[in-house]
């Protein structure tokens, strides 16, 4: 193999981190999109079917059927990129991972291109780069002209689109009573039957816009199956959907600022007869018993498309061979169980954090979320995208959905009652520290203040509040379902575990951060330390504490002290002059929900535990207790 320098080469990276694990030699596969310029890499997978004999060598066969699933068309594996101690033999290693590439690329399918082989040195740190010009083995480029994209997502979603396809089929499979093992080979004829009429010239396919917001809907387009065959097929592009305006957008998920289609599919079951014929019924007889079995496919697919490709092009090239794909990626799990009880498959999409664009999990619907077979499947997920084990990031509550319809239905269902305003403290004014570290709540939370629901609770009401915005935390995190309590519910708990007579139901009594604990515990299993502070005036010393917990746990704190109760949202501090401020969230605003006046009112904004007019804002003569929640360790 020889080695040149190619100067002239350029490595575009889109996503934000080139994730790989920095404790032991690893292989990820590197995945970017044929409507990209050629080496540009939008993320990474890690691989986790390897062969015995050396943790360097995948298992192609099962790599190959979980990447076909996992990604949506539009994007491949372009490259691969080993971590080893030792990159001494970088040149080596790169030769491995590129030809590790071209085997997977030959199980995908994937039509030749330039591969990237790419060597992480843990020691050093450092990423190395090659490529072979066109999938020549025995040729590698070395590349250090790299370059890290500003604005991945508007990149990615002003070059392409969303296509979106859901095709429920009921296929009856003749089962042998005598010859139970025929039923395999029934199924996969009537399978491999199904996968033919999508190809066939029965089927047409009409495709209209997701983007509800949009005054200006473009009219569906209907292409038969007749003309996806045909060079001749003049069909809009995908930018004939595009209505979104990127300029004004802020790209905080995929259902916002993709633009979105979604392709139907209909079946022809009528022929056209060149005469009239009178109707003729047909009878069959099975050579034996026999009995009925429907199995039921819920396919759902999402693609990735340039917008300057023809509809034509992306219902043929990739719509159609993606819903294939699923149907034999279905088809494969359903069979070993087929005779028995066969599993409840349904495909979902997920766009996790550090993922620029969606991937597609399975799931066995036969199973509880909570079971540990669903459990275990989660996990390997997480492993394959590099994911930590402590969030539950791809539960089917975290699902895309690319209908508006369906996303104000998911919305209006967080919260019983009028919505509340979520995550006030984005935009804020900075806190006025020099040089501090910002620490800060990780994910959403629903602002609770007093006089909320209907409920007087000014004067004895905030720590109810407090608590009120960390259930909505762990909610809006799915790691809950359980909505969040009123006061009432917060006192009954606490009466129920035995912490509170009766009489404390329907009381104005206040309550403290250990009986906070306490109802975390019982009504969401969510564990807790109690951070104990003698004076206000000691609380700066627990910045850097508090700022491992944000940057650790990431979940809102309570402060409860004298008669007050706050909410902690973050902290900036500087190590090295000590200076610090709080970002508190204030549960004793009484007035409407308006982020203007709450933000310019001071009742979510940083607090330095002694202003430039010399006022304190923790009381030197009052004891504090911290709460501080703990992400439940699950996925």
């Amino acid at each position: 193999m020889s080695i040149t320098d190619n100067s002239t080469t350029c490595i575009r990276i889109l996503c934000r981190k080139l994730q790989f694990p920095r404790n032991q030699p690893n292989l990820l596969w590197l995945i970017g999109s044929p409507f990209f310029p050629h080496l540009t890499i939008v993320s990474t997978i890690h691989c986790t079917h390897k062969l015995a004999s050396t943790p360097l060598s995948p298992d192609f066969s099962k790599e190959s059927d979980d990447i076909r699933t996992l990604l949506p068309r539009g994007f491949e594996v372009i490259g691969a990129l080993i971590v080893v101690e030792n990159g001494s033999e970088s040149e080596k290693y790169a030769g491995e991972a590129v030809s590790a590439t071209h085997e997977l690329r030959k199980l995908l399918a994937c039509a030749d291109r330039d591969l990237i082989g790419a060597v992480a040195d843990l020691n050093e740190g450092t990423v190395r780069y090659y490529v072979s010009i066109s999938g020549d083995l025995a040729r590698l480029e070395s590349v250090a002209d790299v370059v890290h994209e500003n604005q991945p997502e508007k990149y990615i979603w002003e070059t392409g689109c969303l296509l979106s396809c859901e095709l429920p089929i009921k296929l009856p499979v003749y089962c042998s009573i005598d010859n139970p093992k025929d039923v395999d080979e029934s199924f996969f004829r009537a399978t491999d039957a199904i996968a033919d009429t999508l190809r066939s010239e029965r089927i047409t396919f009409v495709i209209e816009s997701l983007n509800e917001e949009s005054t200006q809907v473009p009219k569906p387009v209907a292409l038969r199956g007749v003309e996806l065959n045909s060079s001749d097929a003049k069909t809009p592009l995908c930018s004939y959907f595009s209505t979104k305006n990127r300029d004004q957008m802020s790209f905080s998920s995929v259902e916002e600022y993709a633009d979105k289609i979604q392709v139907n599919v209909l079946l022809n079951g009528s022929d056209i007869a060149s005469k009239s014929t009178a109707p003729i019924a047909g009878y069959f007889p099975s050579p034996g018993r026999a009995r009925l079995l429907v199995v039921e496919y819920k396919l759902a697919v999402i693609c990735y498309a340039a917008k300057d490709l023809s509809l034509t092009n992306a219902v043929s090239d990739l719509i159609i061979p993606g819903l294939v794909d699923q149907l034999h990626s279905m088809k494969n799990k359903l069979l070993p169980n087929l005779s028995l009880q066969h599993p409840q498959l349904h495909p979902y999409h997920f766009c996790p954090p550090g993922f620029l664009h969606p991937i597609t999990v399975i799931y066995d619907l036969s199973y509880g979320e909570t079971e540990m077979k669903q459990v275990e499947v989660r996990k390997s997920m997480h492993l394959r995208l590099g994911l930590p084990f402590d969030r539950p990031l791809l539960r089917f509550v975290n699902a895309v959905n690319l209908s508006a319809a369906k996303d104000n239905a998911r919305n209006n269902s967080v919260r019983k009652g009028p919505s509340l305003l979520k995550d006030v403290h984005l935009g804020i004014p900075a806190s006025g520290v020099s040089g501090g570290l910002v620490s800060l709540v990780q994910g959403s939370y629903d602002y609770h203040h007093y006089l909320q629901d209907g409920i007087d609770d000014s004067g004895w009401g905030c720590a109810y509040r407090s608590l009120q915005t960390i259930i909505s935390w762990f909610k809006l995190q799915h790691y809950t379902s359980v909505d969040v309590p009123s006061h009432r519910e917060i006192q009954q708990t606490l009466v129920e575990i035995g912490d509170k007579e009766s009489s404390f139901t329907g009381s104005r009594e206040w309550i403290g951060a250990i009986e906070l604990s306490f109802v975390l515990d019982k009504l969401l299993d969510v564990s807790c330390k109690v951070m104990n502070v003698r004076s206000g005036s000691e609380l700066p010393e627990k910045c850097r504490e508090l700022a491992l917990h944000f940057e650790n746990q990431g979940t809102p704190v309570m402060i409860g002290g004298g008669v007050l109760a706050y909410t902690l949202l973050g902290v900036d501090y500087n190590d090295v002059s000590g200076d610090c401020a709080f970002l508190i969230l204030d549960p004793h605003y009484t007035g409407n929900d308006d982020l203007k006046k709450i933000v310019n009112g001071g009742w979510c904004g940083w607090k330095k535990a002694v202003d430039n007019k010399g006022k304190h804002f923790f009381l030197h003569d009052k004891f504090y207790n911290l709460l501080l929640p703990q992400r439940p360790n699950m996925v």
